[in-house]
């Protein structure tokens, strides 16, 4: 039991960052193992898929290419998923922190009886054990998680919370059979994808984030928009600006929202309760724009900018854009 299993997201032809930056991190693990890494990707596009996983540290590349996978939620990903590990004897299995990578992840950790943490922000091995390194109580504590030697782990890592190494593996390409008379009851039938950005704020390096402040919908889709495209990121928002209905709920930073680890965050107009801290807490630098001195966010933020946003973002854009050279 050395080998390492990754589960492999993408959508819409597109790899999800935090795959890639599982790979990596499981080839370190596997080789501390003294095993090999290995990728399970199902779909239509999979071997197409597959060609660029190669460019990563995966050894051995599971490949289904079951239209099924997409056209039916979650259990066949898991089919294939528990196969591999059934077939490999890996000793773990990593997902990223996702919808569906908790979905994928912890069904695959009850067929297999195996442990599961989620939300990992580290993982080595120590002492022959994995442990995984987990934020807890909000984020106020560090909790270190370590499976049992000689048995089966589940972890699901948080997006941004590894680099990305460019390094390839082996590469080898295996296929996997459909599982003979298998049957799904819980159909897709449509596929909705919200077109307000093409990076979320899971992935996004940088996170330009509104709230209550901003003091309605407009400053989204203008000036927050125009800084975040100015710095190569995202659009986020507090759970005040969402309930107000000022933007959806996919934008949403915090406890109740998407828990995010970007190198920079900015919040404008955001006054840092406890509940938001949750979600952006895993932050590089954070930036907070806000009238208020004594706003809550300003405790912990690694700079502080105090004034009009409406007057402050809009020519921090202007100065970031001259600086790389972009038409104003």
């Amino acid at each position: 039991m050395a080998d390492v299993v990754v589960f492999i997201e993408h959508h819409r032809g597109t790899l999800r960052r935090v795959s890639l930056e599982i790979a990596g991190k499981a080839k370190e693990l596997a080789d501390e193992l003294g095993g090999k890494t290995h990728g399970v990707i199902a779909g239509a596009e999979a071997p197409a898929l597959a060609e660029l996983v190669r460019n990563y540290p995966i050894d051995v590349i599971h490949v289904a290419p079951d239209a099924d996978a997409e056209r039916f939620a979650i259990e066949p990903q898991v089919d294939y998923v528990a196969e591999v590990m059934d077939r490999t004897g890996a000793a773990l299995l990593l997902v990223g922190n996702t919808m569906l990578g908790r979905d994928v992840g912890s069904r695959c950790a009850a067929r297999l009886g195996a442990g599961y943490t989620a939300d990992v922000t580290d993982i080595a091995v120590t002492d022959g054990r994995v442990a995984c390194l987990s934020p807890k109580l909000g984020g106020t504590a560090l909790v270190t998680c370590a499976f049992t030697p000689g048995s089966v782990g589940v972890a699901a890592i948080r997006p941004n919370a590894l680099p990305v190494v460019q390094k390839p593996g082996d590469g080898r390409i295996v296929q996997l059979e459909k599982p003979a008379g298998r049957t799904y009851a819980l159909r897709i039938e449509e596929d909705v994808q919200q077109a307000a950005q093409a990076l979320t704020v899971e992935e996004a390096s940088v996170v330009v984030s509104g709230g209550r402040g901003v003091g309605g919908p407009e400053p989204f889709a203008t000036i927050l928009k125009d800084l975040a495209d100015a710095l190569g990121g995202a659009v986020g928002a507090s759970r005040a600006a969402v309930d107000a209905g000022w933007i959806a709920h996919a934008h949403q930073v915090g406890q109740t929202g998407k828990t995010i680890s970007p190198r920079l965050y900015i919040a404008v107009g955001i006054s840092g309760a406890i509940q938001h801290r949750v979600g952006m807490r895993g932050a590089g630098t954070i930036v907070a724009i806000n009238k208020d001195p004594g706003a809550p966010i300003t405790e912990f933020a690694d700079l502080v900018v105090v004034g009009d946003l409406f007057a402050i973002v809009p020519e921090l854009t202007e100065h970031i854009r001259r600086a790389k050279a972009l038409p104003v």
